[in-house]
């Protein structure tokens, strides 16, 4: 019993060996440190920083990982803006967009846990311990952000609090994760930094420039000294109706948007989007929008918004309903189990027999076994 009593002492002690890291981990903690060794941002030109993470929760192969951004919270001292809060984009939190390829613009970053699939899309790869580090990008103190409706704010960090922004990468909301880091803005540098091959210009980021002062970059479909290339043809937007079924892939264009700016894809008041898409030398963006399963049958309309010209183009078209080759085989299964129930309770049956026949065997065997001894005795 001392014993049972001790193992049980034992066992419980490393249940709060094993507990206790868990509950005193630290919090975590962003770095902002720029190429001159400050924490600020400049308030004329492009920064680039380098954002160090510690703390984070690393789940180790688990799907996604952690967005760094950089825009506003509503409630920089509080939790409210939080997405595990009911904090939603557009109305708790802004933040600059850019596409959520490795290869973007530098103005949203995307952290994979260790060990996940979708490490092959990320800048950086979360250590085991919770850390990172990625280079990102900040336009100067206006930027241009784009809410889940399609409607474009410009924000302006002179007149409310901006900052590196962490939350949950695709869709999945962790608020271990999730973190606010105030940047000011000053004097930083005496004349533009030097672009880096990859960049181009951010939405809304003109207004950052000193009156008079040509454009630090030319925007694609530019060339240096001449004024920016602006959208080619009347903007439109058309999809392909073949692909128009609940529970499949819509495919569409645009076209007449300004080369280089960012292009979001909203389905109806938002029950689908995508974006943002970045229109090409010519204006024209391409997509394909994964339609709901249960999109009711009828007419619906794909709008499309640009991000720095604001520009909105829409196309009603008809959604047909999903195709019925899953019901099919479903009910074709089901037909199945029930034609082959006969055979089913044929087979049951006849073991059902089988059994019957040995019970009464040994039911007999017993019985004899049970006589045999008072037969000798009487002899």
């Amino acid at each position: 019993m001392k014993s049972l009593v001790l193992s049980a002492a034992a066992v419980a002690l490393a249940g709060q060996l094993l507990i206790a890291p868990t509950a005193d981990a630290a919090d975590p903690r962003i770095g902002v440190i720029n190429d001159r060794g400050t924490a600020q941002a400049d308030g004329k030109y492009r920064t680039p920083l380098t954002i160090s993470g510690s703390g984070f929760q690393a789940v180790r192969g688990g799907f996604g990982g952690v967005y760094v951004m950089f825009g506003w919270v509503d409630d920089p001292a509080g939790d409210s803006w939080k997405p595990s809060r009911g904090g939603v984009t557009g109305k708790d939190y802004r933040y600059l967009p850019d596409s959520e390829s490795a290869n973007n613009q530098g103005y949203l970053r995307f952290v994979a846990f260790p060990g996940s699939s979708t490490a092959a899309e990320a800048n950086a790869v979360m250590s085991a311990s919770g850390g990172f580090s990625v280079d990102l990008t900040v336009p100067g103190p206006v930027f241009r952000s784009v809410d889940r409706a399609g409607k474009v704010s410009d924000i302006d960090c002179r007149e409310v609090t901006c900052g590196v922004i962490t939350i949950g990468a695709h869709g999945v909301k962790n608020p271990r994760n999730e973190t606010f880091t105030p940047v000011r803005f000053g004097n930083v540098y005496d004349a533009p930094p030097a672009p880096t091959p990859s960049e181009t210009p951010a939405p809304g980021a003109e207004p950052t420039r000193p009156s008079g002062e040509p454009a630090e970059e030319a925007a694609p479909g530019t060339t240096t000294g001449s004024p920016p290339t602006t959208r080619r043809g009347k903007p439109a937007v058309v999809t392909d109706r073949t692909t128009a079924k609940a529970g499949h892939a819509l495919a569409f264009t645009g076209t007449g948007f300004q080369p280089g700016e960012q292009v979001l894809a909203v389905l109806d008041d938002g029950v689908a989007a995508l974006g943002p898409l970045v229109a090409g030398l010519s204006g024209e963006v391409a997509g394909i929008l994964r339609l709901p399963a249960d999109l009711p049958v009828g007419t619906h309309e794909l709008r499309l918004t640009g991000a720095a010209s604001g520009v909105k183009v829409l196309e009603r078209f008809p959604v047909q309903a999903a195709t019925t080759e899953a019901s099919t085989s479903s009910a074709d299964a089901e037909f199945d189990d029930e034609r082959d129930w006969p055979l089913s309770a044929l087979f049951l049956g006849a073991a059902g027999l089988v059994f019957v026949v040995a019970l009464v065997a040994a039911v007999l065997r017993v019985a004899r076994s049970r006589r045999r001894p008072a037969l000798l005795g009487g002899h």
